[in-house]
């Protein structure tokens, strides 16, 4: 009998739990997969953990995930109903004087971590992909993405899945104070609302198309 998508992606989880193929692997406390509906039509692609993620295993939980949850909320969109992920499953940190302090990921990690990444929008097949922050969008885009000219437009030649749009990370929202902050925050209500009119469009001609 043929598996289900849920049973296919427990597996690849359970095989990225264990991956030694970088050297984040031995820095890490754990593994952080995405997680959620794996037959989900959105799907949600941020950096890599932080500390909160690395401590709980989940994306998305530290302050940047609250507030992603507090916007996704205001837009009538739950967790549970899409698929969340990161380019890297494990945090990329430095040690100093003992504590652990976030840094990019390298090429050669994000290289190592791809094929999770690959694995699980190979499975899940989205009608649309949200990158959130610009490293997202540098692997799902292209290379060259940049946030100020490229934010809230939509690629469509993306081997992921037929619309592709990338918004701010909610780190780098909250980053700003005042006015720029509020605008900021906006902004990504504003394009996660296209986003899901966009989901249900696609939802609406695929249905048309059985008929």
């Amino acid at each position: 009998m043929e598996k289900s998508i849920k049973q296919q992606m427990q597996e690849v989880k359970e095989k990225a739990l264990v991956c030694t193929d970088c050297r984040l692997s031995e820095t890490r406390t754990q593994v952080v997969f995405g997680e959620g509906n794996p037959q989900a039509r959105l799907v949600l692609v941020g950096e890599g953990p932080g500390e909160q993620e690395d401590k709980s295993g989940r994306p998305f939980v530290g302050r940047a995930g609250r507030l992603l949850e507090e916007v996704l909320e205001e837009v009538q969109l739950q967790r549970k109903d899409l698929w969340i992920s990161n380019v890297i499953k494990c945090r990329a940190c430095i040690i100093e004087e003992g504590r652990a302090r976030n840094r990019p990921p390298r090429v050669d990690e994000v290289k190592a971590c791809r094929k999770w990444l690959d694995a699980e929008l190979n499975l899940i097949k989205p009608s649309v992909i949200v990158c959130v922050g610009a490293p997202a969008a540098n692997l799902l885009i292209h290379k060259n993405f940049k946030m100020t000219e490229e934010r809230g437009q939509w690629f469509t030649d993306s081997l992921y899945a037929p619309s592709v749009m990338a918004v701010l990370h909610t780190a780098y929202i909250l980053r700003q104070h005042g006015e720029e902050y509020k605008q900021m925050r906006q902004l990504l209500i504003d394009d996660l609302i296209e986003a899901k009119e966009r989901t249900e469009e696609t939802q609406e001609r695929q249905q048309l198309t059985l008929f």
